[in-house]
């Protein structure tokens, strides 16, 4: 379901967006993260993840975006809810600036433990590349995005135990 651009700018430039990331960990405790091609949070390594479209179920979504982001689709019932977080962003994805609108999303932040072996391949539309990443990696890694981080602290809490 996508909008014409001016419709869509319309709707960055007047409310929230609801989206899912999907925070996948592997079997050895590494985290997925892409490197985000486009506005908001461009250059910078991110979770995969996707905004809901209307009318679209949390299931449904949830499965649109694991195959989207993730090369296979997986069932929201296979994930853990980390929480409801806010990302507010200066730009959005028609520029910075000007006339240019900024981003709120309201994220549902969902934890993915991936069993030993398990192979994914994610597509570079909006990633150029992956990368598994150590926390304690991912934590020293100044292009890791503070809104991925906060996933880190939601996990070092035992949110998803």
């Amino acid at each position: 379901m996508y909008l014409p651009a001016e419709t869509f700018a319309t709707v960055v430039a007047s409310t929230p967006l609801v989206s899912i990331d999907l925070v996948v960990r592997d079997a050895s405790g590494a985290i997925l993260l892409g490197e985000r091609l486009n506005r908001p949070a461009q250059g910078f390594w991110f979770v995969p993840g996707g905004r809901i479209y209307k009318g679209e179920t949390l299931d449904a979504a949830f499965r649109r975006l694991s195959e989207a982001e993730l090369g296979r689709a997986f069932e929201r019932a296979e994930a853990r809810l980390l929480g409801v977080y806010e990302h507010f962003y200066g730009d959005s994805v028609f520029g910075e600036g000007g006339d240019c609108p900024d981003t709120h999303y309201v994220v549902l932040g969902y934890l993915m433990e991936l069993p030993a072996g398990a192979v994914l391949e994610p597509p570079t539309a909006q990633h150029g590349q992956y990368r598994w990443w150590r926390c304690d990696d991912l934590r020293a890694e100044p292009r890791v995005h503070d809104h991925t981080r906060a996933y880190l602290a939601a996990i070092d809490q035992g949110v998803d135990r």
